[in-house]
Parts: C-alpha cells; sequence; structure tokens
C-alpha cells in the first residue's frame, strides 16, 4: 500500500534559505512542503497543529534555537524526522542527541539535499519505492520521463547520449535531441547505476557506449567525444582513471 507523501515543515528565521529549500525539495516529488515557520516558536505551533512527517530546520534563529525546539518536541505523540539545515557544523553532535536524521550545511547543494531525502525516505519502510523510480519501470521496459515543450517523451537509456546541469535545470540529450527532466543529477546517476553510465564531472553524465574519444585538455582534464554529438563533455581530473578503467578491456 502507497503511503501518503512527506509531508515536510521548513523552519528557518532567512527567507532566501527556506526558498532554497524549498526549491531544492521541489525535485521530489513525493515531498510536499506543507508550511514555512520564521522562527522556534512559529515553528513549534505549526508542528502540532499540521503533525509533518519531517521537519528542515535551521538552529540559530533568535532567542529559541531548533536545538531547543528539536528537544521539545521529543514529547509530543507524533514526533516529526529531524533534518537540520544550518550554517554551523559545530552543533553536530548536539543534533543527534535530539535524535536528528541528518544534518546539512549552508549554502546548501543538491547532492546533500538528495543524501537527506534517502534518509527521510528510508525512515517509511511502507513507503512504494514507485515514487522514486524516476518513471523507470521493468529492464525490458525501462524508460526515463523527460519533456520537450508541452509534451512529456519517455526515452530509453540506451537511447541517452549524456545528462547535464545548467542552472537549476537538468538537460537529457537523446539522438541530438534536447529534453528536460525535473531530477537532480545524483538521483538519476543512482538509478542508473546498472546501466552504462559514467558521471565524468559535477555537472555531467555520461553514456559509455556512445564514447568514440579521450583527449587530454587541460591541467590533468580530459575531453570526450560521443558518437554523432558535436558537444565535447569535460572529463575531471579526478573522474579520468576510473573512466579509462570502464572504457578499457
Amino acid at each position: 500500500m502507497v503511503k501518503k507523501q512527506v509531508r515536510t515543515l521548513l523552519i528557518d528565521d532567512e527567507p532566501f534559505s527556506r526558498d532554497e529549500l524549498r526549491h531544492l525539495l521541489s525535485a521530489y516529488p513525493d515531498f510536499n512542503i506543507i508550511g514555512e515557520a520564521r522562527s522556534a516558536e512559529e515553528g513549534l505551533e505549526k508542528i502540532i497543529e499540521l503533525e509533518p512527517d519531517a521537519l528542515f530546520l535551521d538552529i540559530e534563529m533568535g532567542e529559541r534555537n531548533g536545538i531547543e525546539l528539536a528537544s521539545t518536541i521529543q514529547k509530543l505523540k507524533k514526533v516529526p524526522l529531524i533534518v537540520f539545515a544550518t550554517a554551523y557544523p559545530d552543533f553536530a553532535v548536539k543534533a543527534f542527541r535530539v535524535q536528528a536524521l541528518d544534518y546539512v550545511l549552508k549554502p546548501f547543494d543538491e547532492d546533500q539535499i538528495f543524501e537527506a531525502v534517502k534518509r527521510i525516505r528510508k525512515a517509511f519502510p511502507d513507503e512504494s519505492e514507485q515514487k522514486s523510480k524516476l518513471h523507470f519501470s521493468t529492464e525490458d521496459t525501462l524508460k526515463l520521463a523527460v519533456q520537450q515543450d508541452e509534451t512529456i517523451h519517455y526515452i530509453s537509456p540506451k537511447e541517452i547520449d549524456y545528462i547535464f546541469r545548467e542552472g537549476n535545470v537538468t538537460k537529457v540529450i537523446s539522438q541530438g535531441v534536447e529534453y528536460i527532466t525535473r531530477y537532480p543529477l545524483k538521483e538519476i546517476e543512482e538509478k542508473l547505476v546498472d546501466h552504462s553510465f559514467f558521471r565524468t564531472h559535477k555537472g555531467y553524465i555520461v553514456n559509455l557506449n556512445h564514447v568514440e574519444e579521450i583527449t587530454p585538455w587541460f591541467h590533468g582534464a580530459y575531453q570526450l567525444k560521443l558518437t554523432n554529438v558535436e558537444q565535447h563533455i569535460p572529463v575531471s581530473r579526478n573522474y579520468v582513471k576510473h573512466l579509462r578503467q570502464r572504457l578499457e578491456l
């Protein structure tokens, strides 16, 4: 049986931080932002009123901090999962003493939010895995849902040349056509782990079956030439050795 979406509350006194979290979490359709709070006091009221499944909670918020709020809500009948989202790494030990599930540092990035999302999902064992499958199904009918204009297309991994991140958008290049998808690279990479894809750079994933050449670029970095693709794909020097191992017999 499929559970409800993860009802999530954001508690932070900085509007920009709440906006950034809302944006990063929008990549996960099973996370429903049900509200925001600007202080620990307002956060407590909304926790009692809305009964969220999970909190993204700042620590330093004026007179009463997030650690104190987390301690207080342990007495509630329904205690939400807590992810501390803060600029201060020194509070980590105290955070886990109040049963924090995770601890992410500002400025946020999609990889650390992805890891927090995974931990929250694992805390809901009955949650249908299909909510996080990116519309992939069985081996024979494996598809990725992508969008071009107003149309949704379904493409198989073997048709994908490469995937990259441009600003806040993930783009998929398949047979010379550019599509977009709402999912972050980290999540796509994990779902493609059993296929011939490789993370060459923080912003690129390539289909190794389409690689024709690898050539030196500068400062130890390389570039990839893919079949029927004009764009050269960057390879960070930290990935070069592993990439060559994957490509060579």
